[in-house]
């Protein structure tokens, strides 16, 4: 059974407490991060294992992440091999706080603002795990 073109989705809050430069910037680390958690996700649907993450051939820091954002990350899976699986990532930025209107004040972007795309390479075991995903 083949699982390309299978996408699993996170959103998440970018809190405050990650800014790490002026204007509530975020560095680009965090959006890696995210991306090995919807990677693992896709890994233990596609594989019943969460594998590890090799490497990244292309990352591109397109637009601002800011402590405030809601971000959907988005793991797209483009190519089975044996043992990797090449994904395709997208980090993109769906809503925004508004400080210059309120302290707490916020919108939904529309459209929303593609900020960090990446393509990465993840090998999970040989022969696939226990789970119902590829096998090998």
């Amino acid at each position: 059974m083949s699982h390309e073109g299978l996408t699993v989705t996170h959103r998440r809050y970018v809190p405050y407490a990650h800014a790490h430069y002026a204007g509530n910037l975020v560095d680009g680390a965090y959006a890696l991060g995210l991306f090995g958690d919807v990677a693992t996700e896709l890994c233990i649907r596609t594989d019943g294992d969460e594998g590890l993450f090799a490497s990244y051939s292309d990352v591109q820091f397109r637009a601002p992440v800011r402590a405030g954002d809601v971000v959907e990350v988005t793991a797209t899976l483009v190519r089975i091999g044996t043992r990797s699986r090449t994904i395709d990532f997208r980090c993109v930025v769906v809503c925004r706080g508004k400080p210059e209107t309120g302290e707490s004040a916020a919108a939904v972007l529309d459209p929303p603002v593609v900020a960090v795309t990446a393509t990465g390479t993840v090998v999970v075991p040989p022969g696939g795990a226990a789970g119902p995903g590829i096998t090998a």
